[in-house]
């Protein structure tokens, strides 16, 4: 598996979305003798954990744009380099403080495609159904006709999406004899249950993204290309308050700090703008400081640390902190959208 992995790596070296390799080394302290290590770049939470704390609710538009468009650019070079992942599931997917955007990990079971090695890929619940008779038919001693492609790794995402969309876990679901009848039918099901607030364009989009994915035929399945062409992409969503709690990036976003009053009195905002400054200092060098006079964003406080390390220290520090009697609320902001001057208006 080290060896596969890092050829891949190293194949695939220099795409935003996948992982980076640094380099390898020898652990000569491991208990079963010295075993070889990659060393790969810090990532942050995994999908698999946002899951978790969007428990049932399921998540954001945006956050499913975000993570479904960073994934398929991913899988859309990989499978180009003749590759295929063959183990995308919510863990493998991790997100990037400092270059805000999702990437995949995890590149044990990948092959390159006309070249498969093992006949058990994919993880339980996010197994294509031709990996699945595959494997079965490998149990059995028994050869299978079909070559796992690409496409594989199509499924595996439409199914972590659609798990990102309801908020539930649907290894049992996809096991079911009624998804292997009729897939669509749950698919639909799942889309209009009462549970999902979801407005219903980008809701039927996303549904009909899903379920070019999900087809059973891997010869009808989209590829990583054209789902990219999906009019869901064309849909531009704000991030809610949790997202911009979840996913850390280098700018924090003080919330609850300043009355209208201090933004008027020029005096008393520079004195406030310099006890900032000093506080957020204690964590990191600031590169910059933000407090907009107007809307959107007045008296919002935007801090840009050098690196989201810093932010990330500075954002569990001050979250809960009083200042000038409130309570401040920290979250981060997408830096991106910082620098370009966009402002969200008030998500709280």
């Amino acid at each position: 598996g080290f060896r596969k992995e890092r050829a891949a790596l190293e194949q695939l070296r220099g795409h935003r979305n996948i992982v980076t390799l640094y380099g390898v080394f020898t652990n000569h302290y491991s208990a079963n003798g010295p075993s070889r290590c990659l060393l790969l770049e810090l990532l942050d939470i995994s999908v698999s954990e946002l899951l978790l704390h969007s428990s049932n609710q399921g998540c954001s538009m945006w956050m499913i744009q975000h993570c479904a468009r960073d994934v398929l650019e991913a899988l859309a070079f990989l499978h180009h380099k003749g590759y295929v992942h063959a183990d995308l599931k919510p863990r493998n997917i991790l997100w990037s403080a400092e270059e805000e955007c999702f990437k995949l990990i995890d590149f044990g079971l990948s092959f390159k495609e006309g070249n498969q090695d093992v006949k058990y890929i994919q993880t339980d619940g996010y197994r294509a159904p031709e990996a699945e008779l595959q494997n079965c038919l490998a149990q059995a001693g028994l050869q299978s006709e079909t070559e796992c492609t690409s496409a594989v790794d199509l499924w595996s995402l439409g199914i972590v999406l659609l798990e990102m969309f309801s908020g539930m876990k649907l290894k049992h679901t996809v096991q079911s004899q009624e998804w292997k009848t009729n897939s669509s039918v749950i698919i639909d099901r799942i889309f209009a249950s009462e549970g999902v607030v979801n407005s219903a364009i980008p809701a039927y989009h996303l549904r009909d993204l899903i379920k070019s994915m999900l087809h059973c035929d891997q010869g009808k399945r989209a590829s990583a290309e054209k789902a990219l062409c999906s009019p869901f992409f064309s849909i531009p969503f704000a991030p809610h308050i949790e997202d911009l709690v979840m996913l850390p990036t280098p700018v924090l976003r003080l919330l609850n700090v300043l009355s209208d009053a201090s933004l008027q009195c020029e005096e008393e905002y520079e004195d406030i703008l310099e006890d900032i400054r000093e506080e957020c200092q204690k964590y990191g060098p600031v590169v910059s400081l933000l407090i907009p006079k107007e809307n959107p964003g007045k008296g919002q406080v935007f801090v840009e640390y050098a690196n989201a390390g810093d932010s990330k220290a500075a954002q569990k520090m001050l979250t809960g902190k009083i200042f000038d009697g409130k309570f401040v609320v920290a979250t981060f902001y997408p830096l991106s959208a910082y620098k370009r001057g966009y402002l969200y208006q008030n998500l709280l």
